[in-house]
């Protein structure tokens, strides 16, 4: 069974704000899923698949012409927000192009 801890420590992982007055509700649904995924444990499988594993496949493709290189750069360049000239002294030559920051270490 889960506690209200282990799902504060859930929710805290997926960055998710849960009210004290949906701790219950969501500790109970949380082990009724646990116990959805538990019934796995009682599957019946062949025991050719148990043990085996399946054939390695790899799918080539024919190689035709390949693009010329820069066809597509400016195109793509000019998606991003900010490009700027690399620093010197930096080991990034050249241009470089900046996104906004998605992750924060809060």
């Amino acid at each position: 069974m889960a506690t209200t801890e282990e799902v504060k420590k859930l929710a805290a992982l997926a960055r998710v704000e849960i009210s004290d007055a949906e701790l219950e509700k969501f500790t109970s649904e949380f082990d009724a899923i646990l116990a959805y995924i538990g019934q796995l444990e009682s599957l019946e499988v062949a025991q050719s698949a148990k043990g085996g594993k399946p054939p390695l496949r790899n799918v080539m493709r024919e190689d035709g012409q390949p693009t010329p290189a820069g066809t597509y750069t400016e195109k793509i360049a000019a998606q991003f927000p900010f490009s700027a000239e690399a620093t010197k002294g930096r080991p990034e030559e050249g241009v470089y192009l900046e996104v906004k920051q998605i992750i924060t270490h809060d």
